[in-house]
Order: structure tokens, then sequence, then C-alpha cells
């Protein structure tokens, strides 16, 4: 299990990556990992902060519903 999040991380980073930087390119490897620590932070980022954020989405919905009595 651990192995497919792994692989799933490096081909999104390696999409990414490869935006910005040539396939051929030398140093493609080392901003592949970078894109995908960077993703991998993203994503425990967005884990870990859930249900604050989906309380702050909650409560911007709310004052529209409170204006139509």
């Amino acid at each position: 299990m651990f192995g497919w999040i792994v692989r799933i991380v490096m081909a999104l980073a390696g999409v990414v990556t490869g935006w910005f930087v040539a396939r051929e390119a030398a140093n493609f490897g080392l901003f592949q990992m970078v894109v995908a620590i960077l993703l991998l932070v993203f994503f425990v980022a967005v884990a870990a902060f859930w249900p604050s954020l989906a309380g702050l989405l909650r409560n911007r919905r709310e004052p529209e519903d409170r204006a139509n009595p």
C-alpha cells in the first residue's frame, strides 16, 4: 500500500516537473523529488487542517442562508 502512494505521488511529481524541466535534463530526478516532497507536504497539511478548513467554508456559506429568511 505504501508503494502505491509513493508511485502516485511520484507520477504526479513527474507530470508537474515535466511542465518546467525537460525529461532529458540531468537534474530532472532532483527536481522531481523536490516537487514530490512539496506535494506530500501539501497533502499532509490539507489532511491536518481539514476540520478547520471545512469549518471556514461552512461559515462562509451561512450568511447567505440567513439573508433569505
